[in-house]
C-alpha cells in the first residue's frame, strides 16, 4: 500500500517507474548548453501552425508521442494523461492532445505543472488505477508573453530580474513496469504568498513556495540535503536561487553543495540574453528529460529531489492588483540500481 509520510508527503510502497521520456524545444533552447541532449529541436517557432498557441500544442503532442514511442508503447496503451500549460483554459493542452485520444486530466500549476502531473501519474500507478500514464507539460515564449506581459512584436525592454519562457515540452510515461528511474515519493506543495506583485520577477515570487515544500519534505522524510546527489528547482533563476538558499539557511538547511535550478541550466544567460534564466512549464520538463534523468541513468546521480516551481497569476489577477503567489511540488527520483 502507499504510505503517507508526515503532513504533505507520500512514500510509494509500490514503485512507479519513469519508463519513457522525451524533450522537444525551440531553436533558442537548442543553442543553449543542453541543446545536444534535447530529443528534437524545432527551428520554426510556429511549428507549421498559424498561431503561437497552436504551435505550443504541437510541441506538447510531439513530446507525448516521442515519450510513448521511447517507452515502446502505443497511445492505446496509455490509460490516462495528466497535462497542462500556462494558457487560459489550457489552450495548448487541448489543441495538442485531442488527436491522441487519451483520457485526459487537464492541469494548471503554472510552471510547476510537470511536478503536479508526475505526482498524480505516480499516485495513479501506485494505487493500481492504471498500468501506463502520461505526464506532459508545455510552454512557448510567444504565447506566454502575449498573455501575461507584452506581445513579442511590442519589443519592450526586459528588467534583469526577468526570465525567458522556454519554448518546448517534456513528456514522461509513468508505468508499473520496471524502468530506468523510480519515483520513490512526493511532497505536495502549498500556495505561499509573500505579497510580491512584479510579473517580471517570477523567481522572487516562487522562491518562498520552493523553500516551504523542500523544508517540509526534509521533515516528512527525515532527510537532509546531503542525502541527495542533487536538488533541482524548476525555474527560480539567479534571483530566486539566492532567495531560496537564504530562506532555507534560516531554517537550518544548507543546500549550496547540491542545489541547482533548471532555469539556470537551460540557457547561457549572458550569451543568450536571458537575464535571470529560463522559465515556463517546459523549463523544468525539458531539463528533467534532457539532463536530470540522463545523469540518473548514467549513474552519476543516484537520488535527486526534483522541485518544479510555479507563479500563480493571470491577466485578471494582475489587472485587479492581486499579488503573485507561488507553489512547488517535490519528487524523489532514484536510479533503478539504488
Amino acid at each position: 500500500m502507499t504510505m503517507r509520510k508526515g503532513i504533505q508527503s507520500i512514500e510509494f510502497s509500490k514503485t512507479p517507474y519513469i519508463k519513457g521520456w522525451a524533450s522537444v524545444a525551440g531553436q533558442k533552447e537548442g543553442e543553449g548548453p543542453l541543446g545536444n541532449a534535447i530529443d528534437q529541436i524545432i527551428e520554426d517557432p510556429y511549428f507549421g501552425q498559424k498561431s503561437w498557441e497552436l504551435a505550443e500544442g504541437r510541441f506538447m503532442k510531439q513530446a507525448a508521442m516521442l515519450a510513448i514511442s521511447k517507452a515502446r508503447l502505443h497511445t492505446k496503451d496509455i490509460r490516462y494523461a495528466f497535462a497542462g500549460d500556462l494558457l487560459e483554459q489550457n489552450t495548448a493542452t487541448f489543441s495538442g492532445m485531442k488527436e491522441l485520444e487519451i483520457p485526459l486530466f487537464g492541469l494548471f500549476g503554472a510552471c510547476s505543472t510537470v511536478g503536479e502531473a508526475l505526482s498524480l501519474a505516480a499516485m495513479s500507478i501506485a494505487g493500481d488505477f492504471a498500468k501506463h500514464v502520461l505526464a506532459v507539460a508545455s510552454s512557448h515564449i510567444g504565447s506566454a508573453e502575449k498573455q501575461f506581459r507584452f506581445p513579442l512584436e511590442y519589443g519592450n525592454q526586459r528588467p534583469l530580474s526577468s526570465t525567458w519562457t522556454v519554448t518546448g515540452s517534456g513528456g514522461f510515461v509513468v508505468s508499473d513496469e520496471k524502468g530506468s528511474v523510480k519515483i520513490k515519493g512526493i511532497t505536495t506543495g502549498k500556495i505561499v504568498d509573500y505579497g510580491m506583485e512584479d510579473p517580471m520577477n517570477m523567481g522572487a515570487c516562487m522562491a518562498p513556495a520552493a523553500a516551504e515544500v523542500i523544508y517540509q519534505h526534509f521533515v516528512d522524510f527525515n532527510t537532509k540535503p546531503e542525502d541527495y546527489d542533487a536538488i533541482y528547482t524548476g525555474d527560480l533563476g539567479e534571483v530566486g536561487k539566492k532567495i531560496l538558499l537564504h530562506l532555507l539557511r534560516e531554517n537550518g538547511y544548507d543546500l549550496s553543495g547540491v542545489y541547482g535550478d533548471c532555469g539556470i541550466e537551460i540557457y547561457e544567460s549572458e550569451e543568450q540574453d536571458t537575464h535571470s534564466g529560463g522559465s515556463g512549464c517546459a523549463c523544468s520538463a525539458v531539463v528533467l528529460a534532457a539532463m536530470i534523468i540522463k545523469k540518473i541513468t548514467d549513474g552519476i546521480w543516484k537520488r535527486v529531489l526534483f522541485v518544479p516551481t510555479g507563479a500563480l497569476m493571470s491577466k485578471t489577477s494582475f489587472n485587479e492588483g492581486e499579488s503573485v503567489a507561488g507553489i512547488a511540488h517535490a519528487i524523489v527520483l532514484e536510479g533503478e540500481n539504488e
